[in-house]
């Protein structure tokens, strides 16, 4: 099977891709294109995948950057291929061409940023946390230190956890109330005291008031499209042991 790969008009002529589970070498509950070594899916099999993805971005499996992703505001810079431990970080930018800043996801958004007439590129993995932290506009931040311009940044996100499948607690609505009382209007009632949280309406808004060009979902939810995505609630509701990660990744 060939690989599937999410593009979006926003992002222009540069080369970027949300990267689904079809078309890759892990079988079982892996099935597909997982690209997580934090995963118990077999090393050598995630390095064939993560290969793959790497030669469909036209670069070489070292160019194909990741950072270790801890849920932070933290976006770094990056100038050259990785070596050596990965830097505890959620966000990467760069202007180098031919590094290609890949973000992992099972349910929590792969952000991706362009601006083309500065060559300045950003990766961010915005969970709740994450996004509620800052990691976006910290992306942004990292990005405008390289020359770009937010009026001139678009920005999508890829496929993510939708409102209908989040549900969460009364505590998880009071981190977002502590930030700005407004937000109440990223939660709809569910069952008894739960509610449920619409995360890329929430990030487009943060976005849109951080002051980019454009900014978009991709309308694609991770939970209810099993044969396309990797969802690590989805994982959790069915007992299983552990899950894959979905790829998504921009150059220059």
């Amino acid at each position: 099977m060939t690989l599937e790969i999410l593009t979006s008009d926003l992002l222009g002529p540069v080369r970027h891709g949300f990267f689904t589970r079809r078309g890759g070498a892990s079988s079982g509950i892996f099935k597909g294109l997982n690209c997580g070594a934090g995963s118990s899916d077999q090393a050598e099999i995630v390095a064939i995948n993560r290969a793959r993805v790497a030669e469909a971005m036209d670069v070489p499996s070292d160019a194909l950057i990741s950072v270790h992703q801890v849920h932070s505001a933290k976006a770094i810079t990056v100038a050259q291929p990785s070596s050596g431990d990965k830097p505890r970080a959620d966000a990467m930018v760069t202007n180098r061409a031919g590094l290609a800043l890949a973000i992992l996801t099972a349910d929590c958004q792969p952000v991706l940023f362009s601006d083309v007439n500065a060559g300045v590129v950003g990766a961010a993995h915005a969970g709740w946390r994450g996004a509620l932290d800052g990691v976006l506009e910290a992306t942004l931040d990292a990005m405008v230190a390289m020359g770009a311009q937010r009026e001139t940044i678009n920005v999508v996100i890829g496929p993510a956890i939708s409102q209908a499948a989040y549900e969460v607690g009364p505590e998880f609505l009071d981190d977002f109330l502590l930030e700005d009382t407004d937000n109440t209007r990223f939660f709809a009632d569910g069952k008894d005291d739960r509610m449920l949280f619409d995360l890329p309406a929430y990030s487009l808004n943060r976005l849109r008031r951080a002051g980019v060009a454009q900014a978009e979902w991709t309308r694609h939810c991770t939970y209810s499209d099993p044969d396309r995505f990797y969802s690590y609630r989805r994982t959790t509701h069915a007992g299983e042991a552990d899950y894959g990660r979905l790829l998504s990744t921009i150059r220059l």
